[in-house]
Formats: structure tokens, sequence, C-alpha cells
């Protein structure tokens, strides 16, 4: 709990906190949902801690990312909205190897509310590195008739710093930077295809 409170005032009183940190409204574009359902890092935690049998929290990052740069400990599992094809294709634009859709995704996700015994209508909380593909995977939910998406809007790691000692690093917030629990060790029955 230590860690979470000092997480919070650390954020509150950071200079690098993004002008959205408290007003949804004012989202970066690639960050909104359909739902428009949205939680800080620290916020997910106390949702998923409180509840823990009535949220479905799931990691929609790669399961290299998850394994390279570790995992929430409270996460349920690991459900890639994007996934690396068979055969590694390069993207230029980005500078990086090339993602496509999981064709699985909704129906991992719908197996994995089933086997925590909720219902398409129960609260799921997504989360990625920084927001914006917890968003897309939010608003692919929805068409598919979900109805109560949350997509953490720091994400995993963060926002990159724009400014100072830290620019460029993703040290703004997210639930690393809040001090949340995480680790590196990661859960079998928790990943992706397992």
């Amino acid at each position: 709990m230590r860690a979470i409170l000092f997480g919070l005032a650390l954020s509150a009183l950071s200079p690098l906190a993004p002008a959205w940190a408290d007003d949804a409204a004012a989202l970066p574009e690639n960050k909104q949902t359909e739902q428009k359902l949205y939680l800080t890092a620290a916020e997910a935690y106390e949702k998923v801690v409180q509840s823990p049998q009535e949220v479905l929290f799931l990691d929609v990052r790669s399961p290299g990312e998850v394994a390279f740069v570790g995992m929430a400990t409270v996460a349920d599992a690991n459900v890639p909205h994007m996934i690396q094809p068979a055969s590694p294709a390069w993207d230029d634009k980005r500078a990086t190897f090339k993602m496509e859709s999981n064709p699985g995704f909704i129906d991992e996700v719908r197996a994995r509310l089933q086997a925590k015994g909720l219902g398409q209508d129960a609260a799921i909380v997504l989360i990625c590195r920084s927001g914006d593909r917890s968003a897309k995977a939010a608003n692919e939910l929805a068409k598919a008739g979900f109805g109560n998406v949350w997509s953490v809007t720091d994400g995993f790691e963060g926002d990159l710093a724009k400014d100072g000692p830290l620019a460029g690093t993703r040290s703004v917030n997210g639930w690393k930077n809040a001090g949340l629990p995480w680790s590196y060790k990661l859960d079998k029955a928790k990943m992706h295809g397992m």
C-alpha cells in the first residue's frame, strides 16, 4: 500500500505528468475508446484487488514484451492484441518488426472470462505498454459486444518524458513507475496459448 501511495504522490507532484492525467476528455486520440472507460495504472490496481473475482485483468502486450519487460502480478492473463507474423517482416515507418492483429483475440478473451466464471458484461481491464494498444483492444471488444471494457491509459511502462534529464524514457507514469507489483517471473497458466 505504501508503494501505491508513494506512486500516487509522486505522479501528482511530477512536472512530467501528462496534461490528460486527470482529464479523460484530454486523452490523446490514440488512447480514446468507444466506451470511454479509463483507469490509471494505480486505479486499475485498486479496481482489481478490491474485486478480484468480478474483474478480468488482461495484459494485451506481445508475449515477447511480457517476457522481457515483466508483467503485473495481479493480471489474470497475457492475451496479446497484436502478434508477430509467422514470417518476420520489417516496418520501415516505425523501424521495428511488423505486428498483426491476433486472430484469436476475442475467442481467448471469452475463454479467460469463462474460466473465471464471468460473463460478457463483466468488467475487463486491459493494459499494454502505454495505453494505445489497450484502447484499440477495448474498441475491438466493444464491437464484439463486450459492454464493460476499461483501458489503462498510462500502461505498464508509462509515457515518454518529453524533456528534462529523463527525456525519451518511459518514466512519466505507468504501472512500473507507480511502484505497483510486477515480476519478470511469469506464470505459465497466465501466458498466451498455454
